[in-house]
């Protein structure tokens, strides 16, 4: 399956192209995420539903249609508790005609649209498991240098509500708010004080009056809309940014002055703080540099790291390379920024940890992105799978592949970037119940002919480095 002279050619190459990281002599900043105690519990079509939306996919019918079932359900069930406590308020004090008047504009309101390398490269074979999530570049007049010295820092019930399992602490002019860090975009957004309280109750919210170091950026303004209507939008300043540690004095934030119902039902979640890179932010009339773009620079090694694995809440690094948080050495893999995200070739796959080396699509893509919970591949690769998992079926409701929850689950072997192997273990990809003894799986297709998102199904498989200096990806299995 993996040829040895290409294991040799391929690691020969990769140390002249990519060399070894120095150690580093600064301190580093490292940020752990925490638990959400909004979270409700793993979701599989919530999960495929939200990575759908996140990047303007048509979800497939049997989801959608499931989707729009239970949407109508829950606003006939919020409209009968509506009239069951306007009913007994009525008889307390208000006149029936008022009340009827009362519940039917609330009704109105709930139903409104408010062969190419066979895998012939290093195995990493994860032993990380399981999984969970959405989205600055300055003036160049108003950048300024920000930091200085060296840094080291199911019908399911398909719902928008509490999607994201772990945030991460993120102070912007010395208010802390609950982000998602987030490699799948590149806007730091944040819910503030200009939204109305009613909604934003189970939100920690910016108050730019609080902030002696904010200062609005004139005539700028964001909008970011998904392909289900569901966005936000709002004005833009200036202010310092600390993540774990790694500060940026005049980072472009995102002030949220309107949010669709579907960011406000994730309690807790109270932003996105977007890693890809800035050419796609959504400023107008000028995008805004990312937080890693301004201050990579800064670091003692211009990289962040993600180390996230099952049953923690996993770090994220900013300066620093940690050799004892995985095994071998690190493979670097070139990535492709051109749609403005962590992109790579990812061909050919190998179902079992004795599996034939497969094709998928020719000219596959796929995307590294922390801000998504599932793994989304190739219908071919997908099908593949599922093909040798007992009991599994394309569940048209559910809107992919579940199977039996006491189905043993083979590993699932990527290729990533024609240089590395990345192995996911089955165990991972036992997502989450859809009920009745039957599960959800943790790899689903993407939409035809879009890229394949690796999401954190893929990413607790692995250490994964993301080195905006050289623009490419450093990956190993966990130690």
């Amino acid at each position: 399956m993996r040829p040895p002279w290409l294991l040799v050619l391929s690691s020969a190459l990769l140390s002249v192209v990519f060399p070894a990281v120095a150690d580093l002599q600064k301190r580093s900043f490292a940020i752990e995420r925490v638990r959400n105690p909004n979270f409700t519990g793993r979701n599989g079509p919530q999960a495929l539903v939200k990575t759908y939306r996140k990047f303007n996919m048509a979800l497939p019918q049997g989801l959608a249609e499931a989707l729009e079932a239970r949407r109508k359900k829950d606003a006939m069930a919020a409209a009968e508790q509506r009239g069951h406590w306007a009913s007994r308020y009525t008889d307390r004090r208000e006149p029936a005609d008022d009340v009827s008047t009362g519940l039917r504009l609330g009704n109105e309101k709930e139903n409104g649209n408010g062969d190419r390398n066979r895998l012939g490269h290093r195995i990493g074979n994860g032993q990380g498991r399981q999984a969970r999530r959405r989205t600055g570049r300055l003036l160049a007049s108003q950048n300024g240098n920000g930091t200085t010295g060296k840094q080291v820092g199911s019908v399911p019930a398909v719902s928008d509500r509490n999607e994201v399992e772990f945030l991460s602490p993120v102070t912007i002019g010395g208010q802390t708010l609950y982000l998602d860090l987030d490699t799948g975009s590149s806007d730091l957004w944040v819910m503030t004080t200009q939204l109305d309280p009613a909604t934003t109750a189970n939100h920690h919210v910016y108050n730019a009056s609080r902030s002696a170091t904010f200062r609005p950026l004139s005539g700028a303004a964001f909008r970011i809309s998904y392909g289900d209507g569901s966005g936000a939008q709002g004005t833009v300043g200036i202010d310092v940014v600390d993540v774990g540690g790694a500060s940026f004095a005049h980072q472009a934030i995102e002030l949220a002055t309107a949010v669709s119902p579907q960011f406000l039902r994730d309690q807790g979640n109270d932003g996105i703080l977007g890693l890809a890179f800035s050419h796609i932010n959504s400023v107008r009339p000028r995008p805004q540099r990312t937080f890693l773009d301004n201050i990579h620079s800064q670091l003692a090694e211009p990289v962040f790291t993600a180390d996230l694995r099952k049953g923690a809440p996993g770090t994220y690094t900013f300066g620093r390379i940690d050799p004892s948080r995985f095994r071998g050495p690190l493979a670097w893999i070139p990535v492709n920024t051109t749609g403005g995200f962590w992109q790579f070739a990812s061909e050919c796959f190998a179902v079992g940890r004795d599996g034939e080396a497969q094709t998928s699509t020719p000219g596959g893509q796929a995307i590294v992105d922390t801000g998504t919970t599932l793994l989304l591949a190739d219908a071919k690769v997908v099908d593949a799978y599922y093909a040798k998992v007992p009991g599994a079926w394309q569940d048209v409701i559910a809107g992919g592949y579940t199977f039996p929850c006491n189905a043993a689950l083979p590993d699932l072997a990527l290729d990533v970037g024609g240089v590395y192997t990345a192995t996911v273990s089955g165990s991972d990809i036992n997502f989450a119940t859809v009920g009745q003894g039957i599960c959800f799986g943790g790899v689903q297709a993407t939409a035809p002919g879009q890229r394949a998102i690796y999401g954190d199904i893929f990413l607790k498989s692995q250490y994964v480095v993301f080195n905006a200096g050289n623009n490419s990806l450093g990956m190993a299995p966990h130690a």
